[in-house]
């Protein structure tokens, strides 16, 4: 499974209903399974974002998908990282000869 990190900021929306915000994360949590996605860490943050999730999913496309369900829900605007292991980024070295 891929690895994904996912920023995430509030919308207006979401804000003024942000007591919800525990809630609503773990019904994004079982909403993945759907999708082939597993939250593996969310982490409710300072500075630039609200949060940050740390996501395995089986591939971009059921990551994809999984983030515009969630989106389209309007409580928060996301930006979608892959993030590669020290394993993975070997094997991308590697690949440079």
């Amino acid at each position: 499974m891929a690895t994904y990190i996912v920023l995430c900021s509030f919308t207006d929306q979401g804000i003024k209903t942000v007591k919800d915000s525990p809630k609503r994360a773990a019904a994004v949590k079982e909403a993945g399974k759907k999708f082939g996605v597993e939250m593996k860490q969310l982490y409710w943050t300072l500075g630039s974002y609200d949060l940050v999730g740390v996501f395995e999913g089986n591939d971009e496309k059921a990551m994809t998908a999984f983030g515009l369900a969630i989106g389209a829900q309007g409580n928060i605007r996301t930006q979608t990282l892959r993030a590669f292991d020290g394993a993975e980024f070997g094997e991308i070295l590697g690949k440079m000869g």
